[in-house]
């Protein structure tokens, strides 16, 4: 353990995720073009930018990526992980619920960096997904609030069931 003295502060980036409902069905898209996890399923999500609370973050992502004007009243927070990439990079995310309604569907509004938006039970998320994405979809559909989500170094960022679970839910009062 490294002395006090020695110790660094965390430096997250902040995350934001929308988790679309429509019924029992949540909206994935699939990257392309990112650099990151392309060919994967993960709901739509960006970075918060400087001068934005997460709640601005996540209203700007929702419009530039699917294309939904959201209010601030619609959204209420599903979960927030805190995460930690196979290289180390932690990061805090919020992932916040919206519902689609009639009328306003969702577009692909990012086509250079999403090849297409489909809708899956949340009860039967698919295998081809982000694996810090899955955890927290998992964990909203139980009902959790708060989790921690720490990849170790040479972890998938692709979902595997067959991965040791790196979850761990945080209680709430």
């Amino acid at each position: 353990m490294r002395s006090l003295r020695n110790r660094r502060r965390h430096r997250e980036i902040v995350d934001v995720h929308l988790v679309l409902r429509r019924g029992e069905e949540v909206l994935l898209a699939r990257r392309a073009g990112t650099g990151y996890a392309d060919g994967l399923l993960n709901v739509p999500s960006g970075h918060a930018e400087d001068g934005e609370d997460v709640r601005e973050a996540v209203i700007r992502e929702a419009y530039e990526e699917v294309g939904l004007r959201l209010a601030p009243e619609e959204l209420k927070v599903a979960l927030v992980v805190q995460h930690c990439s196979p290289t180390g990079d932690p990061r805090m995310g919020w992932f916040f619920e919206a519902w689609a309604g009639e009328g306003r569907e969702p577009v692909n509004a990012e086509p250079d960096k999403c090849s297409e938006l489909v809708w899956f039970p949340l009860e039967a998320l698919p295998g081809d997904m982000v694996a810090y994405c899955r955890a927290a979809l998992e964990a909203y559909r139980a009902g959790h609030r708060f989790a921690l989500h720490w990849h170790r170094p040479g972890d998938s960022i692709a979902y595997d069931p067959a991965a040791p679970g790196r979850v761990v839910v945080l209680p709430a009062t």
